[in-house]
C-alpha cells in the first residue's frame, strides 16, 4: 500500500477498496494523519469549495421506550432529564432557529411511547407539517423506527431527511448496543425511507468495543446504502448506563474516521457534531473533512443535546452566530440557504410509487414496528 497513491485515487472521485481504507484508518504517524486530513480538505472542497452547512437541532421529547446500552435517555435510566415539547414550542423554537440562519431543522425525539401508536404517529407528522410551513426550512426527522404508512405520511408532510443510525455494522456488537431492537428491521427502515424520496443519514458510534474492521465495514456499508450523510460519533460515558465505566475513544479516532469518510464516500455530508466536545471541538473535526455543523441549538429553550445534555449549550456557544466565528477563522463560510437547497436538488433521491414500496415492505411494516 502506498499513501499517495490511495490519496491521489480518493482526489480522483476513483473508489477506494477495503484494504485501502483499512491501510488509512490504520496509520500511526503524525505526518500521515496531516497528509490524510489535507487530502480529505481538497476532496470536501472540489464538491462544496469553503461552504458549511449548519443544522438546527430540536430534542423535542426525552422519553423512549428502548435501553440502548449506550443511550443516556434509555428508558431504565432514572438519572437523565424527561421533557416533552409541545408543538407550539417546537414550532417557536424552529421559527427561531430559521432566523439566526441555520439551513435545516432537526427533528429528534427517543422513541417515545406517546408518539410510537397509531394516534402518536399522526401528531408527529402534525408536528412535521407546522414546522415545515412555519420555517420554510427542510426538515429531518429522527424519531427511531417508524411504520412504513408513518413514513409516507412523514414524506407528504413535508419531511426531507430521515436519519436513523445502526451505530456498528458489527452484527454481533450492535446487539450489544441496541437491545432487542433487530438490526435488519431498522437497515430496512433506511432502505425504504430512500425509496419513498428520503434523504437518508447513517451514523456509527466509536468507542463502544469496534475495531478497525468495523469501521472499514461501516464505511463501505454507508457507500452501498447511497446514503446521502454520513456521521461518526464518539462515546460519552453517561451515568446510569451499562457503558458508565467505559474510557471515550481518543479524540484522533473520530477525526481520522471523518476523514476516511470524506476521501472514501466523496460528495456526501459530513457532519461535525458539537455534542461532543462542543464549540472548542469543532475546529479539529471541520480540518478532518467534515462540512456540517449539527446540534445547533439555542439558549434559555430548556432544550438537551444527545451525547452532552447541557454543554455549551445556556452559555450561548452552540449557535449560528457562534459557529460562524470558527468557521471565519478557519476561511470558511457559512453557505446561503440557496446554496444548501441547490445540494439537495442535485442529489434528490426518485421516489417509488406508495403502493409498491409499501407492498415490497410488508414484512417490514408487520414486525418491525407493529403495524
Amino acid at each position: 500500500m502506498n499513501l499517495d497513491t490511495i490519496l491521489q485515487k480518493a482526489i480522483n472521485a476513483q473508489p477506494l477498496t477495503y484494504n485501502e481504507i483499512m491501510f488509512l484508518l490504520t496509520l500511526n504517524k503524525e505526518a500521515d494523519y496531516t497528509r490524510v486530513f489535507a487530502a480529505a480538505r481538497e476532496v470536501r472542497a472540489k464538491h462544496f469549495q469553503d461552504k458549511v452547512f449548519l443544522y438546527g437541532f430540536i430534542y423535542f421529547s426525552t422519553y423512549c421506550k428502548n435501553n440502548c446500552s449506550f443511550c443516556y435517555y434509555r428508558m431504565t435510566n432514572s438519572e437523565s432529564p424527561r421533557y416533552r415539547k409541545s408543538i407550539g414550542e417546537t414550532v417557536r423554537i424552529a421559527g427561531e432557529l430559521a432566523e439566526s440562519g441555520v439551513h435545516l431543522i432537526d427533528l429528534t425525539m427517543g422513541e417515545d411511547p406517546l408518539f410510537h401508536n397509531p394516534d402518536g404517529y399522526n401528531e408527529l407528522t402534525r408536528l412535521v407539517r407546522e414546522v415545515k410551513e412555519n420555517s420554510d426550512l427542510p426538515v429531518m426527522v429522527s424519531p427511531g423506527l417508524v411504520p412504513a404508512g408513518s413514513l409516507y405520511e412523514l414524506k407528504q408532510a413535508g419531511a426531507d431527511w430521515y436519519a436513523l443510525y445502526q451505530e456498528t455494522h458489527n452484527q454481533n456488537l450492535y446487539k450489544k448496543l441496541r437491545l432487542q431492537q433487530e438490526y435488519e428491521h431498522r437497515m430496512s427502515a433506511k432502505l425504504l425511507a430512500k425509496r419513498l424520496g428520503f434523504f437518508i443519514e447513517e451514523g456509527i458510534l466509536l468507542g463502544v468495543g469496534e475495531d478497525f474492521t468495523d469501521i472499514a465495514t461501516s464505511i463501505l456499508t454507508m457507500q452501498n446504502l447511497g446514503v446521502h450523510q454520513a456521521r461518526v460519533m464518539s462515546l460519552v460515558p453517561q451515568r446510569g448506563t451499562p457503558l458508565a465505566g467505559q474510557s471515550p475513544p481518543p479524540q484522533l479516532k473520530e477525526l481520522l474516521s471523518i476523514a476516511v469518510m470524506r476521501l472514501a464516500l466523496g460528495n456526501v455530508l459530513i457532519p461535525a457534531s458539537l455534542d461532543i466536545e462542543g464549540i472548542t471541538g469543532l475546529k479539529k473535526r471541520l480540518e478532518a473533512g467534515a462540512n456540517v455543523v449539527t446540534s445547533i441549538i439555542p439558549p434559555r429553550t430548556g432544550l438537551a443535546g444527545v451525547s452532552q445534555s447541557s454543554l455549551d449549550i445556556e452559555a450561548g456557544f452552540r449557535t449560528a452566530s457562534g459557529v460562524t466565528r470558527v468557521l471565519t477563522e478557519l476561511g470558511l463560510k457559512r453557505a446561503s440557504l440557496q446554496e444548501y437547497q441547490d445540494w439537495l436538488l442535485a442529489q434528490k433521491p426518485e421516489p417509488h410509487q406508495k403502493g409498491g414500496v409499501v407492498n415490497e415492505s410488508r414484512h417490514y411494516w408487520r414486525t418491525a414496528a407493529g403495524n
